[in-house]
């Protein structure tokens, strides 16, 4: 069926644009650590105006998701077009986790290989870096202290500028990543305070702290707007915009508890904005189940680029032009490990209505709860101990999981009370085990396998000196053995 999809999504977009049209542009804008808290999601304290104009001007996807929250498995993801189980990036790239093969089919190679300049400015984050050979590369650090944002505009327009052939470009903002600054060089011009905000609605508890980093937060997110306005006009000012098909997404969402490194959809859903002038429709919103693996075969399609076969993802130039195109009933999300701190896997199924996360160590702790708390929540611990039900539970819940958790993301967007134990929905249990199992085999995932799950826990743990990991202790090989009878 989805290949059937892929091939009807190149037909309708060949026969609805021709052939003789130039190429486009890609132009694929990433932002680090944030989900869909912008002024076009709805979010009304942050300042996003760049951002929404972009939205105002192509689609806006509501729900948007990556296949892992977090930085390197989640910028895999969207590159080579698979889930981090298939392509191997399961972890953290300065973490020694990589992709099984250097040889890969990617997004970089592909479109190199249709005649495209490629530009990558910012992180990559993936190992082995050699497995994407952009022609041109700029601020190849995570920039986390943001001592510069013009290079990143005038690196664009470098590159923009400096062909008239179709190329494409992967920018790569450090807001909203950790550490949360206020203000740097004067942007935000007038940044938030605690008292001008809420908590984020899925932290489901409120307290000065919280609302401080959330402040914060925005502050990160308006600080982003602006550097991405500066990209905008200097795409504009090249002549190249109406033919550019423009991309921003998050990396995966905030780093908050219930955010980054989980699979709730404080990690997992994202903003995606699609906006190419020439082609697709303006100011329209779509309530789709997207994933980011769906932009490589987007993005090759659009290039008249030579197919990647057996790609997990689809094909969105049909919902792009029509709200009421077939498409997928059900999304696939997973979790591994960030650093070796937090290793929990899990795999995740939603359709409609309904999400299912399967916990792969069950009633054991999560040690991310704990490595997010110690780190970034010190004050948080006595505030969750107060907060009334279901709240409370959730994040006992979260803290050690059962086997299973299943919410109801219409009536329980924030993820608060789990259903797997009610007996008015046990159907709707079964039915996501059953959709959730059948992915996993026909998607070969190696934790199918019990004692690959074992070994690589193995190998984790070995890393512990003194109730934390070392780098230099770990050691991995499990790109040898998953695949292994």
């Amino acid at each position: 069926m989805i290949r059937i999809l892929q091939l009807a999504g190149l037909a309708f977009f060949l026969s609805s644009f021709g052939n003789a049209a130039p190429r486009p542009n890609i132009l694929l804008i990433v932002s680090e650590d944030n989900g869909p808290e912008l002024g076009c999601y709805g979010e009304p304290s942050v300042k996003t105006p760049n951002l929404d104009r972009l939205a105002s001007k192509g689609v806006l996807f509501e729900r948007a998701y990556v296949p892992q929250a977090g930085c390197s498995q989640s910028r895999a993801a969207f590159l080579t077009g698979l889930y981090p189980h298939q392509n191997g990036q399961i972890g953290l790239a300065t973490w020694k986790f990589r992709l099984y093969h250097e040889s890969t089919p990617n997004l970089v190679r592909s479109l190199k290989s249709a005649g495209y300049r490629t530009g990558l400015i910012g992180k990559l984050h993936i190992n082995p870096s050699s497995a994407f050979p952009f022609d041109f590369k700029k601020i190849s650090s995570a920039n986390f202290s943001r001592k510069s944002f013009k290079i990143y505009a005038s690196s664009a327009n470098e590159f923009i500028t400096a062909s008239d052939k179709p190329f494409f470009l992967s920018i790569n903002y450090p807001d909203a990543h950790r550490p949360f600054l206020t203000q740097v060089k004067g942007i935000p011009k007038n940044p938030l305070t605690a008292d001008d905000v809420k908590p984020l609605a899925y932290f489901g508890l409120d307290s000065a702290e919280l609302r401080q980093q959330t402040a914060d937060y925005y502050n990160c997110m308006s600080r982003l707007d602006s550097q991405i306005g500066d990209l905008l006009s200097a795409l504009k000012k090249s002549g190249k915009l109406d033919n550019t098909l423009i991309v921003y997404l998050g990396d995966h969402g905030a780093d908050m508890l219930r955010g980054k490194r989980t699979s709730y959809e404080g990690g997992t859903r994202i903003p995606l904005i699609i906006s190419w002038p020439a082609k697709i429709p303006s100011n329209t919103r779509r309530s789709h189940l997207v994933s980011t693996l769906d932009l490589l075969p987007t993005f090759l399609d659009a290039a008249e680029a030579k197919p990647i076969p057996k790609l997990p993802g689809l094909n969105l130039f049909p919902v792009l032009k029509n709200p009421r195109s077939n498409w997928r009933t059900h999304l696939f999300t997973e979790y591994h490990l960030h650093s070796a701190h937090n290793f929990f896997p899990q795999r995740t199924v939603r359709n409609d209505r309904f999400k299912l996360i399967h916990n792969l160590l069950p009633d054991t702790i999560n040690p991310g709860y704990q490595f997010t708390l110690e780190k970034f929540f010190p004050g948080l611990p006595s505030v969750v101990e107060a907060s009334p039900e279901p709240v409370r539970s959730a994040y006992q819940r979260m803290k050690k999981p059962p086997e299973f958790e299943l919410y109801d993301l219409n009536d329980d967007p924030h993820e608060f009370t789990n259903l797997a134990n009610n007996s008015a929905h046990q159907k709707t249990l079964t039915d996501l085990k059953t959709t959730l199992h059948t992915w996993r085999t026909e998607t070969k995932d190696p934790l199918l396998k019990e004692k690959n799950l074992t070994h690589l826990k193995s190998e984790i743990n070995a890393s512990f000196q003194n109730g934390k990991p070392e780098k230099s202790k770990l050691s991995l090989s499990y790109p040898d053995y998953f695949f292994k009878n």
